[in-house]
């Protein structure tokens, strides 16, 4: 008996998916943590239009650096030029290149907290000295603020009362909790991406730094040359610098 065009196509159907399933494959990214939304939606955006599966690592740069020593399990790295070029120059890289954007610096408080004034960067001087602690990264950003103080000749002055995490998240939940007794007017400085990920959650978004002492941290994306899925790693790579891709990153306060 044959079988009837509605069971040839329901097999058809079933021949299509399973097809799907065998060909789905996962790509590990290992990227800095700044970017962290923009990455996200593309990812969700990659794997609804793939199929394929993205699992990301977060870290920060330093961190970066120790997971990539050896032969690690990774196939797309994003990170700061330099750092890519670091990797590239030790032959961890494949040639292809994506830039992802770029991320300026931010200023944040408890909700509720005193609102420094940061209009200029005589402002940030004086409400850096007026703060009660101060919080931020040992991180890039956080390397270029602390080189921001001493270059205003006020970092021996506040010193003491600063607080250094090894990421901007833990920079956000120490901010929300006021974590040092009687720090009435503690200001939390961090990238922007990573602030907005907490306003709302009992975070303030100050605003960015003013031109004049803003930094930008940028950020590109490559395979690794000994990833274990080569193909799809150049393909996520060139989809986060494309027309679907690059949207979320800019709707995620990434810039060009």
């Amino acid at each position: 008996m044959k079988p009837s065009s509605f069971l040839k196509r329901v097999l058809a159907s079933t021949l299509l998916i399973a097809g799907a399933q065998v060909s789905a494959a996962e790509i590990a990214v290992l990227s800095a943590g700044a970017i962290e939304p923009g990455l996200r939606a593309a990812a969700t955006a990659f794997q609804q239009q793939t199929g394929h599966t993205v699992k990301i690592t977060f870290n920060t740069a330093p961190q970066l650096r120790q997971r990539m020593e050896g032969n690690p399990a990774f196939d797309v790295v994003i990170a700061p030029p330099a750092v890519i070029g670091e990797f590239a120059q030790a032959g961890k890289l494949a040639e292809t290149r994506a830039n992802v954007g770029r991320v300026g610096m931010g200023v944040t408080v408890r909700e509720g907290a005193p609102v420094p004034d940061i209009s200029s960067a005589e402002a940030i001087k004086q409400s850096v000295l007026a703060a009660d602690s101060l919080v931020f990264n040992r991180a890039s950003t956080g390397l270029y603020f602390e080189g921001l103080l001493r270059k205003m000749d006020i970092y021996t002055q506040v010193e003491a009362k600063t607080t250094r995490y090894p990421d901007g998240a833990s920079v956000m939940e120490h901010v929300i909790k006021a974590a040092k007794p009687g720090a009435v007017r503690e200001i939390g400085f961090a990238p922007i991406t990573e602030i907005l990920l907490y306003q709302g959650k009992g975070l303030k978004f100050v605003g960015p730094f003013p031109a004049e002492v803003q930094n930008y941290t940028s950020y590109t994306a490559a395979p690794l040359a000994l990833g274990g899925q080569q193909a799809l790693a150049q393909q996520f790579v060139s989809f986060l610098s494309g027309p679907v891709g690059k949207p979320l990153f800019v709707a995620a306060g990434i810039t060009d």
